[in-house]
């Protein structure tokens, strides 16, 4: 029970633990099934049922080794995801300094400036999802 309880740790979400569970699981009962009389595969079938099941079955409060990489929002953007959020600005009428794909000075202003102007909370950063609400503006523009 101890061991299904640290495959289970990984989220706040009953979606992410399960998945994060599955996951760690899988990979321990493959390790169990290449030492005992069970096959890698039957190991990994068990292990990432019981991990998925502690998972959807625990919280947070009981165990938690933090939100799986997945899902943290403090991941930085990609250079792909700046250069949009910085070409969809220009279009706007906001001066992200250069599209080449890195978040400098000018473009967290220029972030912040449409943040503001849109109501959405001022971070400065440029993420995937400030990109698709940017291009969600330039399509209702266009329309």
């Amino acid at each position: 029970m101890t061991a299904s309880l640290v495959l289970a740790g990984c989220g706040s979400s009953t979606g992410d633990r399960a998945a994060s569970g599955a996951g760690i699981g899988a990979g321990a009962g493959a390790v169990i099934g290449a030492v005992t009389g069970l096959s890698i595969l039957q190991g990994v079938l068990l292990g990432a049922a019981a991990g998925g099941l502690t998972g959807a079955l625990t919280d947070e409060d009981f165990i938690n080794l933090g939100d799986p990489i997945w899902a943290s929002d403090d991941k930085p953007a990609n250079a792909s995801a700046v250069a949009r959020v910085q070409a969809g600005l220009v279009k706007l009428g906001y001066d992200p300094g250069p599209i080449d794909g890195v978040q400098g000075t000018m473009t967290t202003n220029a972030i912040k400036a449409y943040q503001r102007d849109n109501g959405l909370a001022q971070d400065g950063r440029a993420t995937i999802e400030l990109a698709s609400h940017i291009e969600r503006k330039l399509d209702t523009a266009q329309n």
